[in-house]
Parts: C-alpha cells; structure tokens; sequence
C-alpha cells in the first residue's frame, strides 16, 4: 500500500474533526507547511463571509496570531482570502508579491501583509475548493515554516503539488461529513429540532418523546437561541449545515 493511499485511508476513518486535524497537520508538516487555517462558511452573501462565530475554523496557528486575524477582522482584506473566494484550486502566495509589485492592492490589504510578515507568515500556498451552494465556501492556507522562501515552497510544490492537493481535498470533503460549530445543542433540543424536521407538530413530538407539549415547545423555543439564530426553521438548518442532526452515537 502507497503512503498516500495508507494517509488517505486513516484521514477518512477519522470519526472527529480533532483527529482528522491532528492527521492532516501532521502530514503537511511534512512538506514544510507547519501552520494550516481552514476556513469554511454556508453563510455568505454578496457583501459578507458571514458571522465568523458560524464558522467551521480548523487552525494550528498561534491563538495570539489567530487572535488578530480572525478577531480584528483581519481576514476581510487578506488578498488571498479575496482570491480564494473568486477561484478554485491551488495559488501560491508568489501572488501577493506580483500584485504589490503592479500597485493593484489596497492600502488595506497592503497592511494586513505587513502584519504577516511580522508573524512569519510570509510564504504558502492557499487551495480555494469549489462550492457546493451559492452561499457557501471553502478554503485553506497552508503557511510554510518560519525561513522558508516562495521559491524553496514552489519547488516542493512543483513536485509535490498534485498530492497536497488531494490530500487536502479530501480532508475538506471529510470535514463536511463531521459534526460541527462551537454553538452546540443538548441532546434534547437536537431530537425535538429532528422531529420538526421530519414535519412532526409540537403534540406528535411530545408523544414521540413522552413530555409534554410545554416542555417540547420550550426546547424549541431554546435551541434557536443555542444556535444564535431566531426561528426554529433557522435552527433545524443551521444544525443540518453543522451535522447537528441525527448524530450516529459512535461519532
């Protein structure tokens, strides 16, 4: 059996996104990549990525780098997140000296590039995979070891590039089968969201799980606010989206 086939075969048996990420940083690290961001969002409109605390946020960076490119906002005018939303497939961050050098960046993204160079994120690649929904969108910045240049990254991806791609591929694909967000549900709110979906009425629900239908209506009434969203019908897809729902007990 291959190496890759054997890491492909142990990445999909994964049954959490905290093993399959522990995995699949391991393995980049392997080819200098020792600090991973993958992003994905179902929440995006024309003019935003949506609430980042929607997010599904896989990251091996330093919380204090993280801190700042996530809490302040830093991500909004990073010129390859601009890339990744507007492409698919795979860049390398030579992109980012080629259009400072043409005088096409902003100010702001300008600033935010400065600010990496501070923390050593300076040389990567970043691998935008196609969307499944209108709304929806994924990616991942694979940022080379600290001392690493573009060049030394190129030529390991020049040989290398069509694996990585894979591999990564997978473990996004793998991600999207995985329970998700840090806004959870209790066991409860889950099974009555579950029912609704199935198009149960507040009375067939408190039959099917032998309460009654105040307390059924108050976890209906609890789960969209755990979900920070406003409607029941809301939160039945927002917990879909998250694989919330009709959880197998062995994941």
């Amino acid at each position: 059996m291959s190496e890759l086939r054997a890491f492909l075969e142990d990445l999909t048996a994964a049954q959490s996104a905290e093993d399959l990420w522990t995995k699949h940083c391991a393995k980049m690290a392997e080819y200098g990549f020792d600090r991973i961001i993958y992003g994905f969002s179902h929440f995006m409109s024309k003019t935003s990525l949506g609430d980042p605390d929607d997010f599904v946020l896989l990251t091996n960076h330093d919380p204090k780098y993280m801190n700042l490119f996530i809490g302040s906002g830093l991500y909004r005018d990073a010129p390859m997140v601009r890339w990744a939303l507007n492409n698919v497939g795979a860049c390398s961050w030579g992109y980012l000296w080629d259009e400072l050098a043409s005088g096409s960046l902003s100010e702001r993204e300008k600033q935010v590039i400065e600010i990496n160079q501070q923390h050593s994120v300076t040389a990567g690649y970043s691998i935008s995979f196609k969307a499944i929904t209108s709304r929806s969108k994924g990616a991942i910045a694979l940022t080379a070891r600290a001392g690493m240049s573009q060049d030394e990254v190129d030529a390991v991806w020049a040989e290398h590039g069509s694996d990585i791609v894979l591999m990564n591929n997978i473990a996004h694909l793998k991600i999207m089968t995985l329970p998700l967000g840090g806004r959870s549900l209790t066991d409860r709110q889950r099974e009555a969201l579950e029912w609704v979906g199935d198009g149960k009425t507040t009375q067939d629900i408190a039959l099917l799980m032998g309460l009654t239908a105040a307390t059924v209506e108050k976890h209906l009434r609890l789960a969209p606010v755990a979900l920070s969203e406003e409607t029941t019908a809301q939160a039945v897809l927002k917990a879909s989206f998250q694989n919330q729902m009709f959880i197998v007990d062995a994941l």
